[in-house]
């Protein structure tokens, strides 16, 4: 500490000041740069900024109950597959810039590549789901907001069916904004292991 008082004392305080607001302005620009690169990595325009998105599972997602209702609630992409929750958030970010050599090296640059990975992505996305307990679906969907009134006789015995099982959303609405995968396992056969 001393040290650094006498490197005060050898600039001036002024060149001192001067320092110490600059740092401060760098750190207020790369957290407002932050800020705002995160916001716009969840618009649906980026989301769709690549064909492999468009013409796949954004195509898949036009016309569905998550697209078009009779309520007018649309979700879009990073509702679903964007935690909200700051660390969470970053971390997911994190994870998706790794999907960038995917994109560079056309790991699912044609709907038959897509295709064929389409089950093991899936997969990913399952498993992140079941893993926060489908808190992506709970963002919008708020249990005690849910009419059970309101819903189907059938719905309504396995909603509370699964709540008893400890199901999550994901264990059985899987499939309704994009194409069911083809493969052995659904969202409620994985067994998740932290």
């Amino acid at each position: 500490m001393s040290d650094i008082w006498a490197a005060i004392r050898r600039w001036g305080l002024v060149k001192a000041i001067g320092v110490v607001a600059v740092v401060l302005i760098v750190i207020m620009l790369l957290v407002v740069g932050g800020a705002a690169g995160l916001a716009w990595t969840n618009t649906e325009k980026f989301c769709i900024s690549c064909h492999e998105m468009r013409n796949n599972v954004y195509a898949e997602f036009k016309d569905t109950v998550h697209d078009r209702n009779r309520t007018g609630v649309r979700a879009i992409c990073s509702d679903c597959h964007v935690p909200r929750e700051p660390v969470a958030l970053i971390l997911r970010k994190l994870q998706a810039s790794f999907e960038l050599y995917h994109k560079a090296v056309g790991t699912v640059d044609t709907k038959e590549k897509f295709e064929a990975k389409r089950y093991e992505l899936a997969q990913r996305v399952w498993k992140r789901m079941k893993q926060t307990d489908s808190q992506e679906c709970r963002n919008c969907h708020h249990e005690g907001n849910i009419d059970a009134d309101l819903q189907k006789e059938e719905s309504r015995v396995q909603h509370e069916k699964g709540k008893a099982e400890g199901s999550t959303c994901i264990d059985c609405h899987f499939g309704i904004a994009h194409k069911e995968p083809k493969g052995p396992l659904g969202p409620r056969d994985m067994k998740i292991h932290d």
